[in-house]
C-alpha cells in the first residue's frame, strides 16, 4: 500500500486477513504472557527467528498480534524498516542511548530537548560512562563538535517548549560524513506531520502518548529504526532491557493512529486561531508556533513538515511570575497539565530558569506559558485565554 496516501495507510496498517471470511474492524486485543507452541521443533524454529532479528513472538514479552499490528502502523507511518514498543516516551529515548553507545562513547544533543533526558543524563548515562554534550545547531558549528568517540548526534524537533525547527538534513549529512549515528525526537510531527527517516535520520522516535495515542488514557512510546544496521541494535537492547508494553495500551494506541491526520488537522485550524489572537495581546512579548509566518524557523517548516500540532508557547511582556500564574490560574478551559497531544486543551507555566539552557531562549527572564491546543470550538478556547488575561490584570 505504499502508494496510498498515508491516511489510507493508517486506516488499514496492521489489519489482520478475515478468518474464515468474517472478522472484527477493529484488531483483537490479545492478551498472554505465555506462547504455547505444539512441539520443541517449532519451539526451537521460533527462538531461532527471533535471535536472527525477525519480529515474531517467542516469549510473552514480545507481545502478540495486537503488538505486531501497531508495530506495523508506526512503521509504516514513519517509513522505517522496523518499529519498537516501550512503556512510555522516556524509555523509548533510553532504549536509543542504551542500544547506540557503550562506554566512553560521546553524544552530542540538542539544547532543546524534553528536560527529562538531561536527568537520565545526570543519573544513568553518566554513570555508565557515556559522555552527553548540549549544544545549539543554530549557534555553534556541529561538525568542530564531533569527536573520534561521537557515536550519536541526538535532536529534537521542533523543541517542545520553543518550538525550535532544526535544519535535519544539513545536521545529519555533517554526522554522516563522520559517521555518527542520527536519532530525532519526532513526538511533535508524530511521524504525520515529519518524517525525519527520509530527511537524513537513522532513527525516529516519539512518545506514543501524546498524538498517536490522541485520547490521554495511556503511556507509551515507539522507535523506529530507520536501516537493518541500527535495527539490529535496538533488537538487542529491547531484549537485554526487557521492554514490552501491554495488549490494551497497545490496542488504545492502534485505535488513536487510526485517526490522527483528521486530529492533527483540527489541533492545527484551532491553534493558529489561538497563535493570532495572543499575537494581538498587549500582555504577550512573542508567540513560539513555527506555522506562523513570523516564526524564526517558519521557512524549515514550511520546507520539511506537511503541517503543524496544537502545541504552542507564548512568552509574557511583564516579568511578574505572580500575574503569570493568575492568568494561568483563571482559565477554564485549559486544564493546567504537563502532557500534550491528546484532545483536551492544556496550559503550563514554566519559569524562567528552567529554559536556562535553552539557546533559543535567549535569556529572557519573562514567564513562559506553553498552551495545548485542543480540539473545542477555538472562538471558546479564545474567550478563555480573554477572561483570563483580564482577570490577571484586576488581580482576581
Amino acid at each position: 500500500m505504499t502508494d496510498k496516501h498515508i491516511d489510507t495507510r493508517l486506516a488499514h496498517a496492521g489489519t489482520p486477513p478475515l478468518q474464515r471470511g468474517v472478522g472484527p474492524v477493529p484488531v483483537p486485543v490479545v492478551r498472554g504472557s505465555t506462547l504455547r507452541y505444539a512441539d520443541m521443533a517449532t519451539r526451537f524454529d521460533y527462538a531461532r527467528r527471533r535471535a536472527a532479528g525477525e519480529d515474531v513472538a517467542s516469549y510473552g514479552i514480545h507481545g502478540f498480534d495486537t503488538h505486531r499490528a501497531l508495530e506495523e502502523a508506526v512503521r509504516a507511518l514513519e517509513g522505517g524498516v522496523r518499529a519498537f514498543l516501550s512503556p512510555s516516551g522516556l524509555a523509548a529515548i533510553t532504549h536509543v542511548f542504551l542500544a547506540t553507545l557503550s562506554a566512553g562513547d560521546h553524544a552530542l544533543v540538542s539544547d532543546g530537548v524534553y528536560a527529562p533526558l538531561r536527568h537520565t543524563d545526570r543519573t544513568l548515562l553518566k554513570r555508565l560512562g557515556i559522555a552527553v554534550e548540549y549544544f545549539s545547531p543554530a549557534q555553534q558549528n556541529l561538525a568542530a563538535l564531533i569527536r573520534p568517540e561521537t557515536k550519536l548526534l541526538y535532536l529534537e524537533s521542533p523543541s517542545s517548549l520553543l518550538g525550535e525547527v532544526l535544519d535535519l538534513p544539513a545536521l545529519s549529512a555533517i554526522a554522516h560524513a563522520r559517521g555518527v549515528a542520527v536519532a530525532v525526537d519526532n513526538t511533535w510531527g508524530a511521524g504525520y506531520l515529519h518524517q525525519p527517516l527520509a530527511l537524513g535520520a537513522d532513527i525516529s522516535l516519539q512518545a506514543a502518548t501524546k498524538y498517536i495515542g490522541g485520547h490521554a488514557d495511556l503511556m507509551q512510546g515507539v522507535v523506529v529504526a530507520g536501516n537493518d544496521h541500527v535495527a539490529a541494535q535496538l533488537v538487542s537492547a529491547q531484549e537485554a532491557l526487557g521492554l514490552t508494553v501491554g495488549a490494551d495500551e497497545a490496542a488504545l494506541a492502534l485505535r488513536g493512529i487510526r485517526t490522527l491526520g483528521v486530529r492533527l488537522e483540527r489541533h492545527q485550524r484551532n491553534a493558529l486561531e489561538v497563535a493570532r489572537f495572543l499575537q494581538g495581546r498587549p500582555e504577550v512579548a512573542r508567540v513560539y508556533y513555527p506555522a506562523l509566518p513570523e516564526d524564526p524557523g517558519h521557512a524549515l517548516w514550511k520546507r520539511d513538515f506537511r503541517g503543524a500540532n496544537g502545541l504552542l508557547s507564548f512568552a509574557l511582556a511583564d516579568e511578574d511570575f505572580a500575574r503569570a500564574t493568575a492568568l494561568v490560574d483563571a482559565l477554564e478551559l485549559f486544564a493546567i497539565g504537563a502532557s500534550w497531544g491528546s484532545y483536551e486543551s492544556l496550559a503550563l507555566l514554566t519559569a524562567p530558569e528552567r529554559l536556562a539552557g535553552h539557546s533559543a531562549w535567549a535569556g529572557s527572564r519573562a514567564p513562559l506559558v506553553r498552551l495545548h491546543v485542543g480540539l473545542e470550538d477555538p472562538a471558546d478556547l479564545i474567550a478563555d485565554l480573554a477572561r483570563g488575561f483580564d482577570r490577571a490584570a484586576a488581580g482576581r
